[in-house]
């Protein structure tokens, strides 16, 4: 990893811990049982590569990034809740999330569903009372945000395209949109979104937004691999990117993918280092 990415990762990481650990309820605040649910799916170790990716982003304009902090932890919410919900047995059926038992398995299903469910409501909570920015951003991000978590080329929409694949033959085009929208969105918004309220001008927001397209779909493309290629046969009869083109045309297209999101940073210069560095990074992955 890049020694300065590596760098700003061991900041940031705890800094946004420490944020969801002061935005999520209490355990001792009733109902205590959601909030535990909420907490044990949330504040679990996961590598934070949204609202890291926010942060990154608002960084390349404003030196400090604490006020961007609280709206990177809502975008962890909403991951999170939508991790919760992935796992259940009418979607991907999942025992374990990153080595422990996942929510419903800890719980049971219908605290897994509402525990969800309140991850999401608290994103949205939380993003009104961001001060730190004018009004008019806020509410663009907050609207640019339910787009990419939402049922219209977001991230359920993708969830039901790709439950909608399962068994059935998908063309390459299909597959695509599924990704972009499944695990695109989200990424991809995460980014735009701190480049926005760090104030990017606007020609640099075409580039970034080039970028976010570009990254986000390379992200799933090589999530699809490695599924493919840790032995426990997760996706059988998904459409992923390895069933359709094999893994060496996989490996080829995650390849130019990033080249291309690479090309879109090139007008940022110097301020593009850090999401520069989250390509080789992303791309390098094996977890």
């Amino acid at each position: 990893m890049n020694a300065e990415l590596k760098a700003f990762l061991d900041r940031v990481r705890p800094a946004v811990d420490a944020t969801l650990d002061e935005l999520l309820p209490r355990t001792d605040q009733p109902p205590g049982r959601i909030h535990e649910a909420m907490r044990y799916s949330t504040m679990d170790g996961g590598k934070r590569i949204r609202p890291a990716l926010c942060v990154a982003a608002f960084a390349a304009y404003r030196q400090d990034w604490k006020p961007i902090l609280q709206v990177a932890a809502a975008i962890e919410m909403i991951h999170s809740y939508s991790l919760i919900h992935d796992d259940l047995p009418a979607m991907d059926d999942d025992d374990f999330r990153r080595g422990k038992p996942s929510c419903h398995k800890q719980f049971d299903e219908a605290l897994a569903i509402l525990a969800g469910d309140a991850l999401l409501n608290r994103a949205f909570e939380i993003l009104p009372r961001c001060t730190d920015f004018p009004s008019d951003r806020m509410l663009r991000v907050v609207s640019a945000l339910a787009d990419a978590a939402g049922s219209s080329g977001g991230m359920i929409a993708g969830q039901v395209f790709d439950l909608e694949s399962e068994g059935v033959p998908v063309t390459r085009e299909q597959l695509e949109v599924i990704h972009r929208s499944k695990t695109g969105a989200l990424i991809g918004v995460s980014v735009w979104i701190g480049a926005y309220l760090g104030g990017a001008p606007e020609a640099d927001l075409a580039g970034i937004r080039t970028y976010c397209e570009q990254i986000g779909l390379a992200f799933q493309v090589i999530d699809d691999i490695l599924d493919a290629t840790d032995g426990e046969n997760r996706d059988e009869g998904k459409a992923t990117y390895p069933s359709l083109y094999g893994l060496q045309e996989s490996r080829a297209i995650a390849h130019h993918l990033m080249k291309q999101a690479r090309q879109a940073l090139e007008p940022l210069g110097n301020r593009g280092g850090l999401l520069l560095a989250f390509c080789d990074y992303l791309e390098e992955r094996t977890n």
